[in-house]
């Protein structure tokens, strides 16, 4: 008898983000990232210019999937579009040290860390292959009725 096929692959979750990286720099982005943010790659499949068709890295839980450009097949990065109108969001442990760490690895920040009234501590980063990532440490639990007041009370 067959063994049944999991419609989700393990090690994967039912979003998956696909990041499209400019100008051949897919292996950069790589190093990039696991000095950023300990990503580990998973995957990695060179295309027939020497650049990457396919690659995957871990980060924490998650598996994002990458490639170089390929205009053959419209996938652009945002460059091309004169900018990523995506945000990925991640949380992490530690958010100072994660942040730290990216800017280092040459992220630039696109917002400082600071306590979010809905119980986050969030920094906005913008990577050299112009992706932008919302790290995040959840450091309290807000009710929604909280949230709903802060709201009010800004409109």
């Amino acid at each position: 008898m067959a063994k049944s096929v999991h419609p989700i692959p393990d090690g994967y979750h039912s979003v998956t983000p696909y990041l499209i990286i400019g100008k051949g720099r897919a292996g950069q982005a790589i190093d990039f990232y696991t000095r950023a943010f300990n990503a580990k790659q998973v995957m990695r499949m060179p295309n027939p210019e020497g650049g990457i068709a396919h690659a995957e890295i871990q980060l924490g839980d998650s598996r994002i999937m990458l490639a170089d450009e390929a205009p053959k097949i419209d996938a652009y990065g945002p460059d091309h579009f004169k900018g990523s109108p995506i945000t990925l969001m991640v949380y992490v442990p530690d958010v100072d040290a994660t942040t730290k760490q990216a800017a280092a690895a040459g992220a630039t920040i696109v917002r400082p860390i600071a306590d979010q009234f809905y119980g986050d501590r969030t920094a906005g980063l913008k990577d050299p292959f112009g992706h932008v990532w919302y790290l995040a440490t959840h450091i309290r639990d807000v009710s929604k009725e909280e949230m709903e007041q802060y709201m009010h009370a800004t409109a």
